[in-house]
């Protein structure tokens, strides 16, 4: 389905109600078992709306058991998995996009790896865009997230997760 602009339908957006902690970690968990790289996800929410945690739930259900830190100081962690690399980064602390080369982080974008991004604003022309976007946000009694899909390969991913 396209108009005459052009503009590709990816499918509308899906969102779920998160009442808790573990409701995250399992949304996450339940993607990890249909997730293949490549793919850029970008994490969008307030400071604490549950982003790592998401991040967290994901890495646990591709069976990894180790500890899962938000990259707010690192930057980035990377996660070498046997499916594909999966790498988690957080922008917060960027001055300025330039950072994003300064930092060398194009060379982690690859075909494959799952890439996660919080805070890509703040990487500006430099981020590569979204296959899909997680955005979490607080609401009465837990978190409302919402998944968009921006490319084919977004769109290809969410449905797997769906179906």
């Amino acid at each position: 389905n396209s108009d005459k602009a052009g503009f590709m339908d990816f499918g509308a957006p899906v969102s779920r109600f998160l009442p808790d902690e573990e409701a995250t970690l399992q949304l996450g968990a339940d993607w990890a078992g249909t997730l293949a790289a490549p793919l850029t996800v970008y994490l969008q929410g307030s400071l604490g709306a549950g982003k790592t945690t998401f991040t967290r739930g994901l890495l646990r259900g591709l069976g990894y058991a180790g500890a899962v830190k938000s990259p707010t100081y690192t930057i980035v962690e990377s996660y070498i998995l046997p499916q594909f690399a999966l790498h988690h980064f957080d922008l917060y602390r960027f001055a300025s996009p330039e950072e994003w080369e300064d930092a060398g982080l194009d060379e982690l974008f690859a075909s494959d790896c799952v890439c996660l991004i919080e805070w890509p604003q703040q990487g500006g022309g430099f981020t590569p865009p979204a296959d899909i976007t997680v955005s979490l946000n607080h609401t009465d009694g837990g978190r409302a997230c919402t998944l968009t899909a921006h490319t084919a390969n977004g769109r290809k991913s969410l449905e797997a997760w769906l179906n």
